[in-house]
């Protein structure tokens, strides 16, 4: 690794022949300043990140490309939205989407190493592909950035040119608890026993469910992602000590990131790795827990599109339900609020109206209940899910129409009496 000037980096970049593509780390570790020098150089590219937060550059010129869309590109009318699991985007950047440049943050080189601290992710296969093709691996270097291991280590001889720039790392904003993600989270834990293997998605539902946990004993860590939830659980006991916190990338607090650094209690692994579902299925006790936008009476989850428009993405929700159905005593658990409180919509529907993200998992969950629908019959998942997981504001337009869907379903049920409305319930 070569460092360099701002200045000069420019020159080698605007040097670049015709509109190459360019797959940046993503996340909370969006290497900012070598973003910033790559857009001045370049009147034309094509930019791939995942879950890209705020601060994208977004202009004539510049073509957003994501499976995984974040704040950042979410309502950009140059996205193009790739449907991709997560755990085969290795092999499209590889076939479909090979990169031109990699720009990447690391820490500051030891013994001709570097580390990529909280974004592991797909940036091993980006590099590998860009090789490939005699492209360019450029590192904005930072101090801030933790040391971790696995896969995070790279030697410097992997990298062309590299930029000093010391800045914090971001942080996610804190989401205020709700009574309805605190429901959940409750519910969720009484599913997961001790000795357990977690997998968790983003959000306030997750962070939930972590939050209900400390009491467990014996828990290890097998998931894309983790944030503050995990440490709380490490602080408390909770987590197996002879086995690694096992994760593609994580983003929190600052503290997060101090007890990150140096851990080898952490390894941070590519997501080809973490993400396959035959190594997810190995897992003893594997219970999956992600968030959904909507379910429906067929007992289909969508956590990726809103009105018709691309929200985020499939990502690893796909892997992760699968390999935790094939894992012993695993259990793939979908959770979500049973209204929007914003849009004034229950969030089960008759069947969903856009693309499906996942399905035939083992519990749906919401601030109403827990329906169990694996193993169940097709009317029985029906039912489970308007009885346990339904606003009961919804249950009987729910029933009527899914008796129009073919569904025996039998005659209403009485709503409970402590049923909340639904202003009181969201995420």
């Amino acid at each position: 690794m070569r460092i360099v000037s701002q200045s000069r980096l420019g020159a080698v970049l605007g040097a670049l022949p015709g509109v190459p593509r360019v797959v940046a780390g993503g996340n909370f570790t969006t290497p900012w300043q070598a973003l910033a020098v790559l857009d001045a150089a370049l009147g034309e590219y094509r930019l791939c990140m995942l879950n890209a937060q705020p601060g994208v550059p977004d202009r004539d010129g510049v073509i957003l490309e994501s499976p995984f869309i974040g704040p950042g590109m979410r309502t950009s009318a140059r996205l193009r939205y790739f449907p991709c699991r997560l755990s085969l985007l290795p092999v499209m950047l590889a076939t479909m989407m090979p990169p031109d440049v990699v720009l990447m943050q690391t820490s500051p080189p030891v013994d001709g190493t570097v580390s990529l601290g909280t974004e592991v992710n797909v940036l091993p296969a980006a590099m590998e592909a860009v090789r490939a093709r005699g492209g360019l691996v450029i590192a904005q270097v930072n101090s801030n950035v933790p040391v971790t291991y696995g896969d995070a280590v790279l030697s410097v001889g992997d990298i062309d040119y590299g930029i000093e720039a010391d800045v914090p790392l971001p942080s996610p904003p804190i989401r205020p608890a709700h009574h309805a993600s605190a429901a959940i989270g409750e519910r969720v834990a009484a599913l997961v026993p001790d000795g357990a293997t977690l997998q968790l998605g983003i959000g306030a539902i997750p962070d939930a469910v972590l939050a209900a946990l400390t009491g467990r004993h014996g828990l290890t860590v097998w998931s894309e992602m983790f944030s503050d939830g995990v440490l709380s659980l490490a602080k408390a006991g909770a987590l197996d000590t002879d086995q690694p916190v096992i994760a593609s990338f994580a983003f929190g607090s600052a503290e997060l990131h101090e007890w990150m650094n140096r851990n080898p209690g952490i390894r941070m692994l590519r997501t080809e790795m973490t993400n396959d579902p035959a190594r997810i299925a190995r897992r003893p006790r594997m219970t999956s827990v992600n968030s959904a936008l909507q379910v429906d009476l067929f007992a289909q989850a969508n956590a990726s599109w809103v009105r018709g428009a691309i929200y985020s993405g499939i990502g690893g929700q796909t892997d992760f339900v699968v390999g935790a159905l094939h894992s012993r005593d695993g259990k793939a658990i979908i959770a979500l609020p049973s209204w929007h409180p914003k849009a004034g919509v229950s969030t089960v529907v008759p069947r969903l109206a856009g693309p499906v993200t996942s399905f035939q998992h083992s519990f749906i969950v919401s601030d109403q209940g827990t329906a169990a629908v694996w193993g169940q019959d097709a009317v029985a998942q029906a039912e489970a899910i308007i009885t346990q997981v339904a606003h009961p504001s919804a249950r009987d337009e729910l029933r009527a129409a899914g008796r129009e869907l073919g569904f025996r379903l039998g005659p209403s049920a009485r709503a409970p009496e402590r049923a909340e409305g639904p202003a009181t319930s969201g995420t």
